[in-house]
């Protein structure tokens, strides 16, 4: 059973910024914001938390380190050793500075690697999930806000009049099915 909601269709982004600082301090809980490219200042008037994204990329970072350096060891040392110019495999006082470019750039495509498949799970955009915009406008030159109407105490012409006192230029109802 999907949750009944109100998509409020705004012109430009000033305008939907304005209108969820507006609803937003009159109580009222706005789910999301569709838009063609980002908005500045809207996750700060929606009361988004900031983002643990770089802790994420650190410990990516740390995975990406301990695999080259693994890596490396494993071929110097373990499966094909050398002796070559008297040094040892792998004295990290000697032959660390010679791993030093190959350690970063594995740390990097491994880190870059798994960011991506971090964002695009995160935000439901990963091949096999189903995509969360309901009005394909918003890909295009439209803002939608999606308001639930279970999450909000207000009757539902008084919340469709506050909508348009924001400055909504068309609003629909509809009921759209979430794995919430």
């Amino acid at each position: 059973m999907g949750k009944k909601t109100i998509l409020a269709i705004f012109e430009d982004p000033d305008d939907i910024l304005h209108g969820t600082k507006q609803l937003m301090s009159k109580g009222i809980k706005i789910r999301e914001i569709y838009a063609p490219f980002p908005i500045h200042g809207i996750d700060k008037a929606l009361g988004v938390k900031p983002t643990r994204i770089s802790t994420v990329a650190f410990f990516y970072g740390v995975l990406g380190l301990t695999i080259a350096l693994l890596m490396m060891w494993y071929m110097n040392v373990k499966d094909w050793s050398m002796n070559i110019g008297g040094k040892p495999s792998f004295s990290l006082s000697q032959n660390l500075p010679a791993f030093i470019p190959v350690a970063f750039e594995i740390t990097v495509l491994i880190t870059a690697h798994l960011m991506s498949y971090t964002f695009l799970i995160r935000s439901r955009l990963f091949p096999g999930f189903k995509a969360m915009n309901p009005v394909l406008r918003a890909t295009d030159d439209k803002f939608v806000m999606e308001i639930v109407l279970d999450d909000n105490k207000v009757a539902v012409d008084d919340l469709k009049a506050m909508v348009i006192e924001a400055k909504a230029r068309e609003i629909n109802d509809s009921e759209l099915k979430y794995k919430d």
